[in-house]
């Protein structure tokens, strides 16, 4: 048998923890070479330890700087690009417009902005004239149920997120027939790095330390599962395979029907 991604040359972006370390695993089990991106100097170690065989750049992708590295050594290290998939992302912890200071306002949403959505862009961007030479190519980004239902985030994250979506929907547009765009909209996730805004002083909370969090995670779901990155890699897997070549501007939901 063959894996979902035999031959296919990966960059992930945000792979050093959460669901995008997840998908590092998932895609190299299904027989995907993979370069990464990562900003934390202990995560990037912890990845080449790891998984010596796969190409490790240490940068910031929110700048354009540090994706063009990264999309450099994944074409040097492999010959070219087929797939990038786009996982960063910044929590606001359900700050609402009237929880946060007029003062910090404009900083905090150029911070968010800037995390959950210019990093895309730089991201799509480097990696557009490697995925333009293939034949086969596509994105996947990372959205959230908070792209979809307000509720499950602040007034920030939650409009950053419905950003993805739309950043989605437009490439997609935009790409055809060349390269397909796709999402994946997790709902709540367990064993993730994900924090706070640096400039609301929520830098070193965790979403993951919330007490109780499994319990509360699988009791507001139809399904009542509470889902780790490694449940969501598999969506990233199957949007980046040929099985789904005629998806695209689409969006998988794997959020134990929380939609619903």
């Amino acid at each position: 048998m063959t894996g979902w991604l035999d031959g296919k040359r990966a960059l992930v972006v945000g792979a050093g923890s959460g669901i995008g370390r997840a998908v590092v695993d998932a895609f190299r089990a299904e027989g995907a070479k993979v370069a990464v991106l990562e900003r934390d100097p202990g995560k990037c170690d912890a990845l080449r330890r790891h998984c010596p065989d796969v190409p490790v750049v240490d940068g910031d992708a929110v700048s354009r700087e540090a994706n063009e590295r990264a999309v450099a050594a994944a074409v040097d290290a492999f010959g070219g690009l087929d797939t990038l998939v786009n996982c960063v992302g910044i929590f606001d912890f359900y700050k609402g417009i009237l929880d946060i200071d007029t003062n910090d306002l404009e900083p905090a949403f150029d911070e968010m902005f800037r995390t959950n959505v210019l990093s895309h862009l730089q991201s799509v961007k480097a990696a557009l004239p490697a995925l333009q030479a293939g034949t086969s190519s596509s994105i996947v980004l990372a959205e959230s149920a908070s792209s979809f239902y307000p509720g499950r985030g602040g007034v920030l994250y939650v409009a950053s997120k419905f950003a993805v979506r739309g950043l989605v929907a437009t490439l997609a547009r935009e790409l055809a027939p060349r390269i397909r765009v796709n999402g994946v909209a997790p709902g709540g996730t367990l064993n993730t790095d994900l924090r706070g805004l640096k400039s609301l002083g929520l830098q070193d909370v965790r979403l993951d330390d919330t007490p109780d969090r499994e319990h509360d995670l699988a009791a507001r779901t139809p399904l009542n599962v509470a889902l780790t990155g490694h449940d969501h890699a598999w969506s990233f897997v199957f949007l980046a395979s040929d099985r789904s070549r005629g998806i695209t501007g689409d969006t998988v939901h794997p959020d134990g029907g929380f939609g619903l």
